[in-house]
């Protein structure tokens, strides 16, 4: 448990995994705590996208441990892991729906598939249009992905990762390949589920500008609109850390403040190319 008395839901301790005998993390640690939303920067293959599937168990270390939810989950097998899964949203790159299937039956899967998240048959309908009403898709039931922009493609992946209403959700560049006003739509959604339902939330991104909206910005839910997070009794997002990872290594963690403040190289460099 952690000093400050938070509950641990996602720590690495020293989490080695390569492939080919090419490290892709090395010696990884931290620690994430209920309600905590982390931005996972860093350039192209330097262990972001490696990191969520470790944290899902979809990698398996060389070494070191993974604990979801306080439970060490390392050397559990496949069948032991489902139950754990089903408490964890994830957004794969690009959304990775299923084309031959209805949007309706992409956000239903994990309700139906997911033995551990019980939920009735009766009830799957209805969990089904909150969700893509949460994202704005209430349109879009009877439709197949092929039918819907890459942007709405993305606004229902979003759905079928917080439809099971799960305490942790991953995203994996989700504002990859939109254009600035559709990015912007994709954070503000993150963001309204953080606050909503008080989720804890690992972004891997290589947009400084999506970790600038998330530490800075609150979902008000008077006018559905995202407002700055500080005033009105409200502090900046403390609970948001930054991360940045160069080579599979864990370069710097800390906030916002601190990651503007950094003298190092990489770190300056890669503010800047992602528009911070």
């Amino acid at each position: 448990m952690p000093s400050n008395g938070a509950k641990s839901i996602l720590r690495f301790e020293h989490v080695h995994v390569s492939f080919d005998g090419v490290p892709a993390l090395e010696d990884l640690s931290f620690e994430v705590c209920e309600g905590e939303a982390r931005i996972i920067l860093g350039a192209a293959a330097s262990g972001k996208t490696v990191l969520l599937k470790t944290a899902l168990g979809l990698v398996r270390p060389d070494s070191g441990s993974v604990y979801l939810f306080g439970e060490n989950i390392t050397r559990l097998t496949e069948h032991q892991l489902f139950d754990i899964r089903s408490r964890i949203g994830m957004l794969f790159q690009e959304g990775a729906l299923f084309d031959s299937l209805t949007i309706e039956e992409n956000v239903a899967y994990p309700l139906m598939n997911q033995k551990a998240i019980h939920c009735p048959a009766g009830e799957v309908a209805g969990r089904v249009k909150e969700a893509l009403h949460f994202v704005e898709l209430d349109q879009t039931l009877a439709r197949f992905p092929s039918e819907l922009s890459g942007g709405m493609r993305r606004r229902a992946a979003i759905a079928r990762a917080v439809v099971s209403e799960p305490p942790l959700l991953l995203y994996d560049s989700p504002t990859a390949g939109l254009d600035p006003i559709t990015a912007h739509t994709i954070v503000a959604l993150i963001i309204k589920e953080r606050d909503v339902s008080d989720t804890t939330t690992l972004i891997v991104t290589h947009r400084y500008q999506d970790g600038n909206l998330v530490a800075n910005f609150r979902y008000n839910p008077d006018n559905g609109q995202l407002v700055p997070a500080r005033g009105n009794g409200h502090q900046p997002q403390q609970r948001t850390k930054f991360m940045v990872l160069r080579e599979g290594k864990l370069l710097f963690e800390g906030t916002q403040a601190e990651l503007e403040a950094s003298g190092d190289p990489y770190i300056s460099k890669f503010r800047r190319q992602t528009g911070g």
